[in-house]
């Protein structure tokens, strides 16, 4: 009894939190499928009278949506199998290789992780047209990668420096090379680890805006995010459309997450009882 009501404030306090992000979620996607006379007429929190599909449709052929939403999905995609490769790279020289001056090298990767995008404005902006990558998905795959890569790098580095060394010293024994012990040994154990860093490297990808701004001008290499502030800008949108189009940019992550929330929650299990 007693543990059943220490346990009741967290439950509260969930079930808040989650009401809290479900909500708004929730009144757009209502709001998405009003007409914008209802909308103006019984205002955002009333129940749509019928299904008003054309705000999706309008907002979808206006942004050529199909082609925003393979631009994200393979930008994101990229993105986060490419920084977990490299995070894991990176961490198993630090964590497990021992390499000399490993506390600055965290440091480093630390203050790379804390540096605002807006200082990486000019700097990535020149190099891409001094390397003829301006206006490319690539760029921007190439700057992200090494953006999430920090972070992946930092968390990595702390879980493989505590990888039972006598794993690794019997794999040695057995005469495994170094490549081996990393992709025999090292990335099956940790692999929830690294499930739970696709997964956020995804998300955090697909919610970027500012670089992508910036480095993809052309309408067909913008992502989704862009396409929504670029319109949201030209104030060409009523506020069933606006709502329509949040709703599509939101939805892919959210099914994304979905999917992989199994994944995301044997991570984090995995990681406490660590």
């Amino acid at each position: 009894m007693r543990t059943a009501l220490r346990r009741c404030p967290v439950l509260v306090a969930l079930c808040i939190a989650a009401l809290f992000m479900i909500v708004p979620f929730l009144i757009v996607a209502v709001n998405a499928v009003k007409s914008p006379a209802e909308y103006a007429r019984n205002g955002p929190l009333s129940l749509p009278e019928g299904l008003y599909l054309d705000g999706l449709k309008d907002f979808w052929e206006r942004v050529d949506y199909s082609q925003k939403l393979v631009n994200s999905v393979l930008i994101s995609g990229s993105v986060a199998l490419l920084a977990v490769v490299l995070s894991v790279l990176n961490a198993y020289a630090i964590g497990i290789g021992r390499i000399k001056g490993r506390t600055w090298v965290l440091a480093f990767f630390v203050l790379a992780n804390m540096l605002p995008q807006e200082a990486l404005v000019y700097p990535v902006y020149y190099l891409s047209k001094q390397a003829g990558l301006y206006d490319t998905r690539l760029s921007v795959v190439i700057v992200f990668t090494v953006i999430q890569a920090a972070f992946g790098t930092y968390l990595l580095s702390s879980v493989l420096s505590r990888f039972p060394r006598e794993i690794i010293e019997a794999a040695r024994i057995d005469g495994a090379t170094r490549w081996q012990v990393l992709w025999r040994i090292v990335v099956p154990v940790s692999r929830p680890t690294l499930g739970v860093l696709l997964v956020f490297f995804f998300v955090w990808t697909w919610n970027e805006f500012l670089l992508p701004l910036v480095m993809l001008i052309s309408n067909d290499n913008q992502t989704v995010s862009v396409a929504l502030g670029v319109l949201q800008g030209q104030r060409l949108m009523d506020a069933t459309m606006t709502n329509a189009a949040a709703l599509l940019g939101v939805l892919p992550a959210v099914v994304f997450f979905l999917l992989f929330q199994r994944t995301l929650t044997r991570g984090i299990a995995v990681g406490a009882v660590k």
